[in-house]
């Protein structure tokens, strides 16, 4: 008589489930590319990329993915909402709206001084967010973690308290400095130096659409008019 499968843990099954529907969800919206061989702006390989820009262009997905974040932090309360980024300052909007404590949103601007990264509050926004008050940063993607990180600290410089971290993607590799995070998809896709891609060795054809439309894409835009 054969063994029993080992039972698989319910939450696990759960986790698993979730972020397969959120997986076809990203894939709707065009943002999440898989069982592809594409080269990236750094030059290395992957089998996977998501585009950022296109995360949150469906109203109705974004609502409800917010919808989900908001419900896992439901028992903390927040004061604030806080993030960077016009895609992530859309799902703060979604995230605060369902949360039950109904919190402001807010918004830092990321940047760079003397080549390093940094994010600025702007001043408008520094009476929300001051000794004591509870803050849930929200992002779109979080993939080396450097703004989340800048972000708590920044918030702690002011004297108040990360409650969380909410995001719809997370490399699982992220570190976050410690404070409790929830993402709807924590997968990390592997990335490889081109003499080393096994997509190469296998002769699978290489995806350059994302770099090229990087170099050749340009906004588009008009000009106020120097007529009176």
């Amino acid at each position: 008589m054969s063994a029993a499968p080992p039972r698989k843990d319910p939450v696990a099954v759960e986790t698993e489930v979730r972020e397969k529907i959120h997986l076809e969800i990203l894939k709707r919206t065009g943002a999440y590319h898989a069982n592809d061989h594409v080269l990236l702006p750094s030059g290395q390989h992957t089998s996977e990329y998501i585009e950022k820009t296109l995360v949150t262009t469906e109203p109705s997905f974004t609502e409800g993915l917010g919808g989900v974040i908001a419900k896992h932090f439901a028992p903390w309360p927040v004061d604030a909402v806080l993030s960077t980024g016009p895609g992530a300052l859309i799902l703060s909007h979604c995230v605060a709206r369902a949360h039950p404590s109904r919190p402001v949103v807010v918004y830092g601007a990321k940047g760079l001084s003397r080549g390093k990264r940094r994010v600025t509050l702007p001043a408008e926004f520094q009476r929300l967010i001051r000794p004591g008050t509870r803050v849930l940063l929200v992002e779109d993607l979080v993939s080396s973690g450097s703004t989340i990180n800048l972000l708590i600290e920044l918030v702690e410089q002011l004297g108040a308290q990360v409650v969380g971290v909410g995001c719809l993607w997370r490399r699982t590799s992220v570190e976050v400095d410690g404070k409790p995070v929830f993402s709807l998809v924590s997968r990390d896709f592997p990335t490889f130096d081109p003499a080393d891609c096994p997509l190469c060795r296998k002769g699978v054809a290489l995806n350059e659409e994302f770099v090229r439309r990087a170099g050749h894409r340009r906004p588009s835009s008009v000009h106020e008019s120097n007529t009176p």
